[in-house]
């Protein structure tokens, strides 16, 4: 597959979810590459505008959005991940991911995320790249899942 361009000009204007979502609709026969990208800008913008208080929370609300995303993608309508909100609304965002990654078996979520491609949103991806926020059994269980040694 080829590189995203998320570094074009086309999608780095774009500066709202709607104008992404729109634009991804515009050019997703002829352009799928950028469509994608859009995708992933829309994802990123909603994620900037939650309200977040650090970078880890940031990119686990990122993580939700992507998810939402497939799952409306699916559907064909919107759909929102009302179990993932709740967790977070009732525990926090970090300890929801902690809560997340060390269940035995993989989530849905995840195994959704991996199948398109998009596994650097899951919540394990998250882990890793914020090792610091969390615990070590959260860590160890995030480098299984992801088959990293």
């Amino acid at each position: 597959m080829s590189e995203l361009p998320s570094n074009d000009e086309r999608v780095t204007r774009l500066k709202t979810p709607e104008e992404c979502e729109q634009f991804a609709i515009n050019v997703q026969n002829r352009l799928p590459l950028h469509a994608l990208a859009a995708k992933r800008r829309a994802v990123e913008l909603k994620a900037s505008q939650y309200g977040t208080s650090s970078q880890v929370e940031q990119e686990a609300i990122a993580a939700v959005y992507a998810y939402e995303r497939i799952l409306s993608d699916k559907a064909g309508k919107k759909i929102y991940a009302s179990r993932t909100w709740q967790m977070i609304k009732r525990h926090g965002i970090v300890e929801a991911i902690e809560r997340v990654v060390k269940r035995k078996d993989e989530t849905t979520g995840f195994q959704a995320l991996v199948d398109v491609g998009l596994e650097d949103y899951a919540f394990e991806a998250v882990v890793l790249r914020h090792s610091e926020n969390f615990s070590q059994e959260a860590i160890n269980s995030s480098k299984q899942r992801l088959d990293i040694d």
